[in-house]
C-alpha cells in the first residue's frame, strides 16, 4: 500500500507540475495537509498561482471545487448557504451555498468580517455545516485552501488565534527564480495549461488512502522528540503563546503522512523537521521585542530545533 501511496504523491505532483513551475515542496505540503483531513493557509503577494495551484490540484484528483471572493459585505449565509420558502411548493428547501464542495479556495480570507470568518470554523473543525438547525455533511477529502496578502493590510481583519489554530499549515509560494519565471512565461505563451489538465485518480481514492496513515509507526524516541519540541516553544523567551496540544498532534500524523509519501513505514526526524515551520509558525505568538526587532516565527522554530538534540536511532520501535 506504501507503495501505491507513493505512486499517487508523485502523480499527482508530476499532474501540477503540468501548470505550475517548480514548487516542489509547497506541493508536498499541500498534500500532507489534505491526507491528513487538514487546511491550508496561503500567505503571499497577488499574482504568484495560488489560485491555479488550487484549481490543478483539485482537476488532478477530479474533485468538486468552489471559489469564494472574500469581501466585507459577505454573509455567513452567502458562503453556507440558506433555508428559503418556495412559493411553488408551499415549503421551506435548502439552497447550497458554495461551501457544499470539495476543495474550497478562500480568497483573501482576511477581508471578510470575523463574523463571515467565523462560519468557517465548525465546518473547518467537524466536515459539517449547521444551518437552521440542521447539520449538512461534507463530502471527503474536504480541504480548504485560504489565502491572504501579508503586505495590503488596509480594509482587512486578521484572523483570530482560534481560527488560525484551525489550519493544519500556513505556506508561502514565494517568487519563482529566473529560470522558473522564464519557463512560466514560455509555458503560458499560447495558451493556460490548467484548461486542458485532466484528472489522474479519483477523490474516492484519496478517501481509501487515507486510512493507511495511521499504522505508521511512531517510535516512543520520536514521541519524546515531537513533545519536547513542543514544550521548548512554551518556554522560549521570545514566544508569548507557545504550541497547544492541537499543534503537537497535528505535527505527529504529519509526519506519518510525510513518511508515507516518502515510501516509509516509520517516522524519522527529518519527517519532523521537515513539517514543524509549516505547521507551528502560524500558531505561536512572538512578543513584541521580538516582533519590534523582526525576529520571525521561522527564526524562532530554527533556534529551538538547533538547541534540542535529535534523535539519531531507535526510530522503528
Amino acid at each position: 500500500m506504501l507503495i501505491r501511496i507513493q505512486e499517487v504523491r508523485n502523480e499527482i505532483k508530476a499532474n501540477i507540475q503540468k501548470v505550475i513551475v517548480g514548487k516542489d515542496d509547497a506541493i508536498d505540503m499541500l498534500l500532507v495537509s489534505m491526507f491528513c483531513s487538514g487546511h491550508v493557509l496561503l500567505e503571499d503577494v497577488p499574482g504568484l498561482g495560488k489560485t491555479v495551484m488550487a484549481k490543478a490540484l483539485s482537476k488532478s484528483i477530479d474533485a468538486d471545487f468552489n471559489r469564494i471572493q472574500f469581501t466585507p459585505d459577505l454573509l455567513p449565509s452567502d458562503i453556507t448557504g440558506i433555508n428559503y420558502f418556495n412559493q411553488k411548493s408551499g415549503n421551506f428547501e435548502f439552497k447550497r451555498g458554495p461551501l457544499m464542495t470539495q476543495i474550497l479556495l478562500a480568497d483573501e480570507i482576511n477581508r471578510a468580517t470575523p463574523r463571515t470568518q467565523a462560519s468557517l470554523l465548525e465546518v473547518m473543525s467537524e466536515k459539517q455545516v449547521t444551518i437552521d438547525g440542521e447539520s449538512h455533511q461534507m463530502k471527503t477529502p474536504f480541504f480548504v485552501i485560504a489565502t491572504q496578502n501579508p503586505v495590503e493590510q488596509s480594509g482587512t481583519f486578521p484572523l483570530p488565534e482560534a481560527q488560525l489554530d484551525r489550519f493544519f499549515m500556513k505556506l508561502s509560494l514565494g517568487y519563482p527564480n529566473f529560470n522558473e519565471e522564464e519557463s512560466i512565461l514560455k509555458r503560458f505563451k499560447t495558451k493556460n495549461p490548467l484548461e486542458t489538465l485532466e484528472s489522474v485518480i479519483k477523490s474516492s481514492e484519496i478517501e481509501s488512502l487515507m486510512s493507511v496513515f495511521e499504522s505508521i509507526e511512531v517510535s516512543d524516541v520520536m514521541i519524546d522528540y515531537i513533545v519536547r519540541l513542543t514544550h521548548r516553544t512554551r518556554a522560549h523567551d521570545s514566544i508569548e503563546l507557545g504550541i497547544s496540544p492541537r499543534g503537537s498532534m497535528s505535527l505527529y500524523q504529519g509526519s506519518q503522512v510525510y513518511a508515507a509519501l516518502e515510501g516509509r513505514s516509520y517516522v524519522t526526524p527529518d519527517d519532523v523537521q521537515a513539517l514543524i515551520k509549516p505547521i507551528f509558525r502560524h500558531r505561536m505568538i512572538l512578543d513584541g521585542r521580538a516582533q519590534m526587532t523582526g525576529v520571525t516565527a521561522d527564526d524562532v522554530i530554527n533556534e529551538i530545533l538547533e538547541s534540542e538534540k535529535t534523535p539519531v536511532e531507535n526510530f522503528k520501535n
